[in-house]
């Protein structure tokens, strides 16, 4: 933000100052800044606007700071808000742009037709022929009105196509749009290659112009009263002027080319063969599947880029992977979600159980990080899974299972709080089976209190209720067979903050959640709430899965 203002009040006041754009300004006024400033952000943002979705580069970067302070790898971990906030500058930008240079065409219309004072006319009427050059790009006086000028000129026939192509991008990128129309905003916004290739060459029309230096020089403060005399005293030659160097593709080449490169790092992988080791289709619309790719090689909590040629070559999903690094194949849990999700989960077992010898091609890119992957530098975790958003802590506890199973010495975590809320009782059984064993693994190790798990219903009908009323006093939980009984409702955050605390005086906790927006702010409230000031005592570090 600092550097966004610092670069409009720049360029506002060299374009607003500087003698070299008088004339200019005496015909456009304050809109020339107007619309030059914003054009400098521009340039800024559209250099910043790639490099967010650049995953590999992302996972490159925050492999390399693994050694360093977890606020630099948190940050991020925000790459899609920064990516969203840097769309925002440049919708805002654009549109000053646009308007201004909507009033800038008009009055140079004005101009060119005399409706201003005679030194407006006299430089609308400069010819480009000899040693003058023109000023006002509209040339003629009878057919090129604005609209004509807009649509016939480099500058204004790409700036409508790139206005356009932005408009779409970002209505398209609207929280109801990506949510219940995912291919709309993915198709719609590969836009950005038009956007682009016009925003190259956008600058390449050179309507706005400045004087030139002459021999002798043109001096406005004493000449520019003296219009009908230019050319024909010394002191007052005929003003020379020419367009600005464009500049927008020396901002933008640099991200172009390491976007250019994500993409074919995608592609490489993408033609990597992938095979199917498992289908498996559990309760509630939830497809497993169990993928083995040569090379792959994964940490806790990471997530992959699917790609089914089958039912859309262009479109790749992401999933957070549910298996563990330990493990000799890598598997993600698909929820029905939209339509590709919704046409994989009905292809897939019934091509298993017909057509076993022709699986669809699956595409896999990755593996990325998230925030999940730092659980194990924490001494307490919170894991807070709504929903599907269960899946990085299956990973997670899958791998601590496999980790007391070796007697891992590099185990650094002592104490996990998990905590699972769900909508319907089908959704915990294909997580149940993976906390029945880790239940049996820590009490048979004698650590029982390393795992504290809450698993809350929030949603139930009334046959639900009356089957728990009559088996409430059975050890083991009706809904999800595991001894620790499920819980009806939502969880009071408050208490158990205050539980965590209370239990661990000295340390360290990461509270890690994979859920909902509004949850997630909740969560980041409280770590903050119970967070002490005083470093030796608890304090809570709040984590959050972004795709």
């Amino acid at each position: 933000m600092g550097i966004n203002i610092f670069l409009f009040v720049w360029f506002f006041f060299v374009y607003e100052l500087q003698d070299r754009f008088y004339y200019t300004r005496h015909l456009l006024g304050s809109a020339l800044a107007w619309a030059r400033a914003p054009a400098a952000v521009l340039n800024f943002n559209c250099l910043l606007i790639l490099l967010p979705v650049c995953r590999n580069l992302l996972s490159l970067i925050r492999g390399s700071f693994m050694c360093c302070g977890r606020t630099m790898r948190k940050q991020l971990d925000k790459n899609l808000s920064f990516h969203k906030l840097v769309a925002y500058m440049i919708g805002l930008m654009t549109a000053v742009h646009m308007i201004a240079h909507l009033l800038n065409v008009e009055w140079y219309n004005n101009s060119r037709q005399g409706v201003y004072d005679k030194l407006s006319t006299a430089l609308s009427a400069l010819e480009d022929e000899g040693n003058t050059t023109y000023l006002n790009p509209i040339r003629k006086t009878d057919i090129q009105i604005p609209t004509y000028f807009v649509f016939t000129t480099i500058a204004g026939l790409t700036g409508v196509i790139i206005t356009l192509a932005l408009i779409l991008i970002i209505t398209s990128s609207m929280e109801v749009i990506r949510r219940s129309y995912f291919e709309v905003f993915w198709y719609t916004h590969h836009l950005f290659v038009i956007f682009f290739i016009g925003l190259v060459i956008h600058g390449a029309g050179r309507i706005v112009r400045s004087q030139s230096v002459t021999d002798p020089p043109h001096n406005y403060t004493l000449c520019k009263d003296r219009s009908d005399e230019w050319g024909r005293i010394p002191e007052c030659p005929v003003p020379q002027f020419a367009g600005g160097f464009p500049q927008t593709w020396m901002w933008v080449i640099g991200p172009m080319f390491l976007y250019l490169c994500e993409r074919l790092v995608r592609f490489i992988r993408y033609m990597q063969r992938v095979t199917y080791r498992k289908i498996v289709m559990r309760p509630s619309k939830v497809l497993e599947l169990q993928l083995v790719k040569n090379g792959f090689k994964m940490e806790v909590g990471q997530y992959v880029f699917l790609n089914c040629p089958a039912i859309s070559q262009l479109e790749w999903h992401p999933f957070t992977m549910t298996s563990a690094p330990e493990e000799d194949f890598f598997s993600v849990h698909i929820r029905s979600a939209g339509d590709w999700t919704d046409k994989l989960i009905t292809t897939l077992p019934t091509m298993v159980q017909f057509y076993l010898w022709s699986l669809p091609r699956m595409g896999v890119d990755g593996p990325f990080g998230t925030a999940s992957e730092d659980v194990f530098d924490y001494e307490v975790s919170m894991l807070v899974g709504a929903g599907i958003g269960v899946t990085p802590f299956a990973s997670i506890l899958k791998s601590i299972w496999y980790k007391f199973k070796a007697s891992n010495p590099k185990l650094r975590t002592r104490k996990i709080y998990f905590y699972w809320l769900c909508r319907e009782t089908h959704a915990f059984e294909w997580f149940a089976d993976l906390l029945q064993v880790l239940e049996k693994e820590m009490e048979e190790r004698g650590m029982g209190d390393f795992l504290t798990y809450k698993l809350y219903l929030t949603g139930w009908d009334q046959s639900t209720a009356q089957h728990v009323t009559v088996h409430f006093d059975q050890d083991t939980d009706v809904v999800t067979g595991l001894k620790q009984k499920t819980h009806y409702g939502r969880p009071i955050w408050d208490k158990e903050f205050e539980q965590v605390r209370k239990e661990n005086p000295t340390s360290v906790v990461g509270t890690f959640l994979c859920g909902p927006e509004a949850l997630g702010k909740v969560l980041e409230k409280k770590c903050v709430k119970y967070s002490d000031v005083d470093p030796r005592k608890t304090r809570f570090y709040f984590n959050k899965e972004n795709f």
